[in-house]
């Protein structure tokens, strides 16, 4: 019995010792939660490279207008049949390069000969019909001055020489204008070029005033686009143009040639035209271009990378590190450059500030956070451990 009641006090001893050392580890654990930090984990440095933190700079941002639109060729001639008849011959196809003046197609002038012919006839009778009503005259004014005929008489033979000679005059007219009819049988080209189109062909009955063929003078193209009315008044004409035409590596540089004096009915854009030289003809009509119009800065203004700028609700802000700590600022944009990939701030940071040049998942305000010569950044596996506040 006496031996029982030993090991029972000695069992009971043990446990009590158990319990106060369990109550002595938890107390060193809250403890311990309230020196290093909420979750109990110590507070870890978060490390940025020199390339992840960036100080605002000056810099200019130029203003750029861009538009777009076709290309398409000012100088385009539609070649028209003047006369009505059988299409003889034609003698381009498209592609073919052609000079002003060369014969291009030539129309059936059987009919027109034929009626060349009668006008020539009526010409000459006229011209007889004058003779005779000349020497009449004549005779009736010598025998006026004899008083053989009266002076009535000697009138009447003067207008009837007047009518005849007008006669004349009506028929000639007449003659030149089957004459210029049937020069108009000859089909010319008006301007030199490539014939973009042909619209009839050889033994097709054609009647006056059809396309016969379209002349493209791809020397000089256009591009025709639209700016909006708070924008056109940075522009004038002959300024520089930046153009990138759809399939070709390299820009073409043009000039403004013209701006629409009046708004688009309906719209708040003004007409703007492109004149791109094309010495080569390496551009086509009908090629898609973007315009680029740059327009200098005469400031400098603080700006930072696109991707430093973030945004919370509406609400621009950047990441910095002050004092060794991370801190978020709320910033104002101004202009952005695509092209550098640059942003302006016009308020929330300066010149000395460190700004985290990318956008980190999971950062708090408060965390430490320091700058560190290694490649190797420590932010990814630290911001990890840390809740994301956005």
């Amino acid at each position: 019995m006496r031996a029982t009641a030993w090991w029972i006090g000695g069992a009971v001893v043990l446990l009590a010792a158990g319990v106060a050392a369990a109550v002595a580890v938890q107390s060193g654990k809250l403890g311990g939660r309230s020196k290093d930090g909420d979750d109990g984990k110590p507070k870890v440095t978060l490390e940025f490279t020199p390339r992840e933190v960036v100080a605002p700079i000056l810099a200019s941002m130029p203003t750029v207008i861009e538009f777009s639109g076709p290309l398409v060729a000012p100088q385009t001639a539609v070649v028209r049949a003047r006369t009505g008849g059988t299409l003889l011959t034609l003698t381009v196809v498209e592609g073919s390069r052609v000079k002003a003046g060369q014969l291009l197609a030539t129309i059936d002038a059987t009919e027109l000969a034929s009626r060349l012919a009668e006008r020539q006839a009526l010409v000459e009778s006229a011209r007889a019909a004058t003779a005779q009503a000349e020497r009449t005259h004549v005779n009736n004014q010598r025998l006026a001055d004899q008083r053989f005929i009266s002076p009535t008489a000697l009138d009447q033979s003067r207008a009837a020489l007047d009518a005849a000679r007008a006669q004349e005059r009506a028929a000639l007219a007449q003659l030149e204008t089957m004459r210029a009819v049937s020069r108009d049988t000859r089909i010319v080209a008006p301007i030199s070029g490539i014939v973009a189109k042909r619209h009839a062909v050889a033994g097709e009955k054609v009647s006056a005033e059809q396309n016969i063929v379209t002349i493209v003078d791809l020397a000089v193209l256009e591009l025709a686009g639209s700016v909006g009315t708070h924008e056109v008044s940075q522009l004038s004409a002959g300024a520089p143009v930046r153009v990138k035409v759809e399939g070709m590596e390299a820009e073409v540089t043009g000039k403004i040639a013209r701006i629409a004096p009046t708004a688009e009915s309906g719209t708040r854009s003004i007409g703007v035209t492109i004149e791109l030289p094309n010495p080569g003809e390496r551009l086509r009509g009908g090629q898609y271009a973007l315009a680029r119009v740059e327009l200098a800065d005469p400031q400098q203004r603080l700006t930072v990378p696109v991707s430093a700028v973030g945004n919370t609700a509406g609400q621009d802000h950047v990441w910095l590190i002050e004092n060794g700590v991370l801190a978020r600022r709320a910033v104002t944009v101004g202009r952005r450059d695509g092209r550098e990939g640059r942003v302006e701030l016009l308020a929330g940071v300066t010149p000395a500030s460190q700004v985290l040049a990318a956008r980190f998942e999971n950062l708090r305000e408060g965390a430490k956070a320091t700058v560190v010569a290694s490649k190797t950044s420590a932010v990814a596996s630290a911001a990890a451990s840390t809740p994301q506040v956005k």
